[in-house]
């Protein structure tokens, strides 16, 4: 919507770095266009002395002026003829967006145990008898009871634990129920919302 007599920022070009606001940008905008070289390095310097003290330096004052630098050569889309104390040639790189990150998409059997466990139990599968061993098997067991405890809407039993154990090492491991200790869990709580949509049902 544009109504007559007044200026939304939404109406106007978008700012190359809008941290420093529009004021700045004219700023530069105004440096570019002057017409002697002399004046338009003190305006570019008293450009960069602004920015400084509108942004706080946080680290090396260098690398800091550097960034400053880097970033009126942007603003004005390098067309800012003065003698930078800078080299700006890598400025352009910062406006680069990162590439996204490949996401794992493994498939596993249930998602509650989650992919990490799935790489224990394959670990188990040829893990020599020790010590190692059986302090994986029992960190194991208890992780997948704290799983089914958090996504099983708080069922998890023993018995499940061994089977599943034993099921997804492809019977490798099997738990002696009559002498495996599991640690003591407590019941997840629920949390406020959770809390009040059981009120309102009751």
């Amino acid at each position: 919507m544009k109504i007559k007599g007044l200026d939304y920022n939404t109406q106007r070009e978008q700012l190359v770095l809008p941290e420093y606001g529009r004021e700045v940008q004219s700023m530069v905008d105004y440096c570019v266009d002057l017409k002697d070289r002399q004046e338009r390095q003190r305006c570019a310097e008293s450009i960069v002395a602004i920015m400084e003290r509108m942004k706080p330096r946080v680290g090396d004052a260098k690398e800091y002026r550097h960034k400053l630098w880097d970033h009126l050569a942007l603003m004005s889309g390098f067309r800012l003829d003065i003698d930078y104390p800078f080299d700006i040639s890598q400025a352009h790189h910062m406006m680069e967006k990162p590439k996204p990150m490949a996401y794992p998409m493994k498939r596993i059997p249930v998602r509650h145990y989650g992919n990490m466990m799935f790489e224990i139990f394959d670990k188990l599968k040829t893990l020599p008898e020790g010590a190692e061993r059986n302090e994986l098997i029992r960190l194991a067991a208890n992780q997948m009871k704290r799983d089914l405890m958090q996504w099983g809407h708080g069922s998890s039993d023993n018995e499940k634990v061994a089977s599943d154990i034993a099921n997804y090492t492809h019977g490798t491991v099997e738990l002696d129920l009559s002498t495996f200790k599991f640690d003591r869990t407590e019941m997840p709580q629920p949390r406020n919302n959770e809390k009040k949509q059981r009120r309102r049902k009751n």
